[in-house]
Parts: C-alpha cells; sequence; structure tokens
C-alpha cells in the first residue's frame, strides 16, 4: 500500500470508513452497526470504530512481520544448504 494519510470518516448514513485523506476511491475498510448494536454503545460509536480499525491494523502488521521474518529464515536456510553443497580442498 503506498504511503498516505488515512482518516476515519462517519458517512451520512452512518456508516464509518477508514478511507486515504487525498483520494475520492473507495474506502480501505467500511463498518456498519445494526440497529440493535448502535442502541447498546449509544454515543461510543465512533470510539467503537476506531478501537475494531486499530486492532485490524495492529493485526495486519503483526502478519507483515511474520511474513519478512519467515522470509529471512527460507534466506537464511537457502544460503547454508548451499554451503553444505560446497566441498573446500
Amino acid at each position: 500500500m503506498a504511503s498516505s494519510f488515512l482518516e476515519i470518516v462517519q458517512l451520512a448514513d452512518g456508516e464509518i470508513v477508514l478511507q486515504r485523506a487525498d483520494d475520492d476511491g473507495e474506502p480501505l475498510v467500511s463498518i456498519r452497526f445494526s440497529d440493535e448494536s448502535e442502541a447498546f454503545i449509544d454515543e461510543a460509536k465512533l470510539d467503537v470504530a476506531k478501537a475494531m480499525i486499530h486492532a485490524g491494523l495492529q493485526v495486519v502488521a503483526h502478519i507483515s512481520r511474520e511474513g519478512m521474518e519467515s522470509q529471512e529464515e527460507k534466506l537464511l536456510s537457502d544460503d547454508s544448504e548451499a554451503d553444505n553443497d560446497r566441498v573446500i580442498h
């Protein structure tokens, strides 16, 4: 994903979206609460949506780190296997 500023916006229909601040394209994330959920969380709707988005971003960062570590381990493993194939005289 390209580096840009993100914003959380509540739309006129009540939907809360995460979008790029400099783009009118499709939102990256959208959150819509049922009427029952909205009645339960009352005025905290935006705070709950922010917490949900924050948790999602943390999970993505964790998954990304794990992927990078896995790739590094594979590269190191490939290098050590290549070293085992060499005969030094």
